[in-house]
């Protein structure tokens, strides 16, 4: 590969990735592709051997400090130090699914010159909760199962349908291919949450497309407890009100409503994999919780500017963590 052009760079944010990091970094480097790419990881101040696991396999490791780190700054960072024609994000935690991923990502990236940004699906990890599983498959089958670019094709129905907007300006950092020429022009925004769809809604809004890769999957999911399940809807409500003007809840009734909803769906699925009597009723109670704290820290996102400061604070796990790191700087 020397001499030719770097084609692709794959830009990974890390902190404390543990084992799973180890794997999903061999992942990449095992990517086969017919032209040359490259790896280079930020780490913001990991404690668990990542930054020198990453060193060992030949991979560029930056180190910042906690306090540094940005959703879209720190990818920023990462970009400036890419060479690649094509910058291709992921996460610590998101395996790619095959060895084919990175080839598929890019290619749906370059599927026409107007393609700013490509995103993949993510899979549930085996051991996730059902609801967790069945959830991402029925998110990401709403995008197609073969190549698909969309554009801002419809501004009449872009103003005034929000399921469309949603739609358009979906797209996940934590598997995605974005054009260089157009970060160029439109970096990540250095926001406190959502830069990727924030990010996509501004190059769709600027006459750009984006594309959908139903084969560039990676494994990637979370089972939140209830507490960390209502400050990430917090933080993500909140940031859907700041930052694109329309709010997830738009009163309490209705999240009551989605949540009753919510769980009656959680409750058939686990009913339609075999559970039966008090297993079944144990896991519905857990679902309950969860889908109200789900829908209760939407309702209050949605609502921040209305909170006193310390209860917005102690809401949001994002402010947290920015805290912890500012009070280990100092």
């Amino acid at each position: 590969m020397r001499g030719r052009q770097m084609y692709a760079s794959v830009l990974i944010p890390v902190k404390n990735g543990g084992p799973l990091w180890v794997r999903v970094l061999d992942a990449v480097l095992a990517q086969r592709t017919p032209w040359p790419f490259e790896v280079i990881v930020v780490d913001s101040g990991s404690s668990d051997g990542s930054v020198a696991a990453t060193r060992a396999r030949g991979v560029r490791c930056e180190e910042i400090a906690p306090a540094e780190f940005g959703h879209g700054r720190t990818r920023n960072v990462l970009a400036s130090m890419a060479k690649g024609k094509f910058l291709v994000y992921i996460t610590q935690d998101a395996l790619p699914a095959s060895p084919h991923w990175l080839v598929h990502l890019v290619q749906g990236c370059d599927a026409a010159p107007d393609v700013a940004g490509a995103f993949g699906p993510h899979i549930a990890y085996p051991e996730a909760r059902l609801s967790t599983q069945r959830e991402l498959a029925q998110h990401f089958a709403g995008f197609g199962t073969e190549l698909s670019i969309v554009r801002l094709d419809d501004p009449d129905r872009f103003a005034r349908d929000l399921g469309y907007r949603q739609f358009l300006h979906f797209f996940s950092s934590n598997n995605a291919c974005i054009r260089r020429s157009v970060w160029e022009r439109l970096p990540l925004p250095d926001v406190a949450f959502a830069e990727d769809q924030t990010w996509a809604l501004r190059a769709i809004e600027a006459g750009y497309a984006k594309a959908f890769v139903p084969q560039a999957a990676v494994f990637h999911s979370h089972d939140f407890g209830v507490l960390e399940t209502m400050q990430r809807n917090f933080d993500e409500a909140r940031s859907f009100a700041r930052y694109f003007g329309y709010r997830l809840q738009p009163n309490l009734r209705s999240a009551a409503r989605s949540a009753l909803a919510l769980t009656r769906r959680d409750a058939r699925w686990l009913h339609e994999a075999g559970l039966r009597g008090g297993h079944w009723l144990r896991q519905v109670a857990q679902m309950a919780l969860i889908e109200s704290a789900r829908l209760l820290g939407q309702y209050l996102g949605s609502r921040h500017e209305r909170l006193p400061p310390a209860l917005a604070r102690v809401l949001s796990r994002d402010e947290r963590l920015l805290r912890t790191a500012a009070a280990a700087r100092s």
